[in-house]
């Protein structure tokens, strides 16, 4: 049943929904201090970018044809606005992560000491970004990051004749993201499962 039903007063009817915009959580296992109910959840999370990736392509030209053929996956950035509490300070603990990756200020002891992707993957932890339902008890869509670290932090603007709150943008690179639907079944993540065999074993039947 199409999401736009025209009676929902029967109870004979199979209520569906699409997924909405502002029903997600965002996490970084290497931030705690979410909400009572999952304590790994950023509820001060505004926005965040799902991942995307861009197909390179390869041209082949042939007298007045052109032939096209599939590159290099390109994983793009992801991009969250955080908003930030005095409890936990945001600002306070993206740069611990940033510090945590190898950054050492000139000037200071240890100066000579620089950032590795291992220690800035490990320090940041685990990212995901998870749709949730209208009952926030089941994961409609779930992605997660591999080797994600902190690329970009903007720690927002201050304006006198401005009430808003304050945001912080995090922008992440990673090497690839999984997409785990409601019935569990990821992709981007080993082989396909096909039946009994693989993708390999039966690409070729």
């Amino acid at each position: 049943m199409p999401f736009w039903a025209s009676d929902f007063s029967s109870p004979a009817t199979a209520i569906t929904e699409p997924k909405r915009k502002f029903r997600f959580l965002v996490r970084f296992s290497g931030i705690t201090g979410g909400d009572a109910g999952d304590s790994a959840a950023l509820w001060y999370a505004k926005t965040a970018a799902k991942p995307s990736f861009t197909i390179a392509a390869t041209e082949h030209k042939y007298l007045n044809h052109t032939f096209y053929y599939p590159g290099a996956v390109t994983w793009n950035e992801v991009a969250i606005t955080l908003v930030d509490p005095l409890e936990p300070d945001v600002a306070g603990k993206l740069s611990q992560i940033v510090k945590a990756a190898g950054y050492v200020p000139p000037g200071t002891a240890d100066d000579r000491s620089t950032m590795t992707k291992g220690k800035a993957a490990q320090a940041l932890g685990q990212v995901s970004i998870t749709q949730i339902d209208h009952t926030g008890t089941k994961n409609l869509e779930t992605w997660t990051l591999f080797n994600a670290w902190i690329s970009d932090v903007k720690y927002g603007d201050l304006a006198y004749g401005d009430d808003e709150l304050v945001e912080l943008t995090v922008t992440l690179k990673y090497d690839w993201a999984k997409i785990e639907d409601s019935a569990g079944a990821t992709a981007f993540e080993g082989p396909l499962q096909t039946g009994t065999g693989t993708e390999s074993e039966t690409a070729g039947e």
